[in-house]
């Protein structure tokens, strides 16, 4: 069974799954824009994310995905996610998967 894809805007994303995307791209966005058809037959770019349930397309342009970076106080000024929120963002999720493991038990 596939999963479900979703387009969607970055702003409008749930706060875990956009920490999510930070740890998967902790050296920013624009190099990972993708191009699709939307349903009106326009060209769109977005950031691709999967996570175990869904397939994201994140729509953003290469500028937005650039301002995204540069207003966020997680990333330095180069554009890379700062050391100590990677860690805190990793810790977080690590213990979210041990609460599970627990559950399946």
């Amino acid at each position: 069974m596939s999963k479900p894809r979703v387009v969607k805007d970055y702003d409008k994303l749930d706060p875990s799954v956009i920490k999510l995307i930070k740890l998967n791209y902790p050296e920013g966005f624009q190099n990972h824009l993708v191009q699709f058809q939307n349903k009106e037959g326009k060209t769109v770019s977005a950031l691709p994310f999967e996570t175990d349930e869904v397939y994201y397309l994140i729509r953003m342009t290469i500028l937005e995905a650039r301002e995204i970076i540069e207003d966020d106080e997680d990333y330095d000024d180069d554009g890379f996610l700062k050391e100590e929120v990677k860690e805190e963002y990793e810790d977080q999720f690590d213990e979210d998967n041990d609460i599970d493991d627990e559950d399946d038990v």
